[in-house]
């Protein structure tokens, strides 16, 4: 059948996948080097517990049947090996069947994962994730041209991430309609990067029109996604440039880049590439399934669709538990202040009144230590900062793993430690861990040069009062 098949596609197609495999890659090696302290048996919100409470049918996942830390580790590395293969083009020397069977293996070990993940995977790249790579099993390999459905289907996902995150930005706050929401977001941001301080001191009229453009490229850009070449691929390109222009200014884990990476599949490569390698046609069966598949994504697209046209539109959100077909979007508000969670030690038998004896736990990438400028990390993804920044916004959201990660600094544990920058109490565990709610915002140009600060912070109120482990049972208990 011809118009299954769009040879000229044959070069996005490659691009597309040796991207997504990098994506991949980079999402299992986060995993396994996280989810020891996270959702290992002996995590903040273990995943033996959470099976326990959540049948098969609502989390599909292999670690329902049976979880152990070795076996989460086995499959974190499979799909880290698996996605470098991959990347390494190992699919384009194998037969059809068994390429498809190689971009399924990863999405099954990566929707296993997702569906234990609890709160630390309630991110909507995780699904963005998830939902693209279903859809790259479906894209063949370079034994055959790429079919044409699911080149279109990539291009639907691609207009829903854009579309919904314009209209969930217009049905939300205020300042994206007033095009001020600039004014404030390189700083409240979840987790700035090394250049945010400098976007924020960017003239305020460059911030308007940032945000204009913004606009313009997520409201009315996603339609020419579906116009002839080459306005569909000049479209796509100008999706690319807001992407890379988010990656300078923030950390937003892989969601800029897999952006990137579902835009390229739109961009006709021809004009670069010349005229397509001859390709076999594609076998029956391959049409059928790819058919069939086509046919689920359209059916189960009802509820993504009827969501965006929605008054009540919700964002990163999965409509069905293998994740599909999701609602995406992203800051629908945006903070005018800043709030970080501090967290301290001390070694004393009793708590200090004042801040003297108190050593603070700094982490990788949310902010800590004034002085310190802001570190890239993006496209990994650090969990536990991204959800200390919830945190700070409100108690409720660290509720269910806040004093389990306490406890585990108060017993120096190995795993947990992994997770931060460096461990004050490195000889013998703290007697006593404290939380404090700090306001944050950047400094001045003036303020930076007088005293090589990047932040200023000044003292909210406690968060968490001190609190220590209660001898010989090891429970933790709160001080006063």
């Amino acid at each position: 059948m011809e118009w299954f098949t769009g040879p000229d596609y044959w070069l996005a197609r490659l691009v597309f996948q040796r991207a997504l495999a990098a994506v991949y890659l980079v999402a299992f090696v986060s995993a396994a080097l996280q989810f020891r302290a996270l959702i290992g048996e002996r995590g903040m919100l273990p995943v033996p517990r959470y099976v326990a409470r959540v049948p098969l049918r609502a989390a599909p996942s292999l670690f329902q049947w049976r979880y152990s830390d070795r076996l989460f580790a086995c499959c974190a590395w499979t799909g880290a090996l698996l996605s470098a293969a991959l990347l390494a083009g190992v699919d384009g020397l194998v037969p059809l069947w068994a390429a498809m069977l190689m971009w399924a293996v990863p999405w099954a070990l990566y929707l296993s994962i997702v569906n234990v993940g609890q709160t630390w995977y309630s991110f909507g790249w995780e699904s963005l994730l998830l939902e693209v790579g279903f859809l790259a099993v479906f894209l063949g390999n370079d034994d055959t041209a790429p079919p044409v459905l699911v080149l279109w289907l990539l291009r639907w996902v691609l207009f829903r991430v854009e579309f919904g995150a314009g209209l969930i930005k217009l049905r939300g706050d205020a300042c994206w309609r007033n095009l001020t929401c600039l004014y404030y977001h390189h700083e409240t941001q979840p987790m700035p990067n090394p250049l945010s301080w400098f976007f924020h001191h960017l003239p305020r009229p460059l911030h308007r029109v940032e945000v204009a453009a913004n606009h313009v490229t997520q409201l009315a850009v996603p339609f020419l996604l579906f116009t002839p070449q080459p306005i569909a691929s000049i479209a796509a390109c100008a999706m690319i440039a807001t992407q890379l222009w988010l990656i300078l200014s923030g950390n937003f884990s892989w969601l800029n880049w897999l952006t990137i990476v579902l835009a390229l599949s739109a961009i006709d490569f021809t004009p670069l590439a010349g005229a397509p390698p001859s390709l076999a046609a594609p076998p029956l069966w391959y049409e059928v399934v790819v058919i069939a598949v086509t046919a689920l994504v359209l059916g189960l697209s009802y509820r993504p669709a009827r969501n965006l046209i929605s008054r009540g539109q919700i964002m990163n959100y999965s409509f069905d538990p293998f994740h599909l077909v999701n609602a995406y979007g992203a800051f629908g508000t945006v903070g005018r202040v800043r709030y970080e969670v501090v967290v301290e030690g001390t070694a004393e038998p009793v708590p200090p009144p004042d801040d003297t004896g108190w050593r603070e736990y700094e982490f990788h990438g949310k902010p800590g230590d004034p002085r310190r400028l802001p570190r890239q990390f993006a496209p990994y993804h650090l969990r536990l900062d991204w959800l200390m920044w919830f945190a700070a916004l409100s108690p409720g959201y660290a509720r269910p793993w806040f004093g389990a990660f306490v406890e585990r600094l108060l017993e120096n544990d190995r795993d947990t430690l992994r997770l931060l920058r460096g461990n004050p109490f490195p000889d013998a565990p703290p007697t006593h861990v404290r939380a404090v709610l700090y306001h944050y915002r950047f400094t001045t140009w003036r303020e930076l040069r007088d005293t090589g600060a990047w932040w200023h912070r000044t003292y909210v109120r406690e968060f968490l009062p001190p609190t220590r482990l209660e001898r010989p049972s090891d429970t933790w208990q709160r001080d006063g």
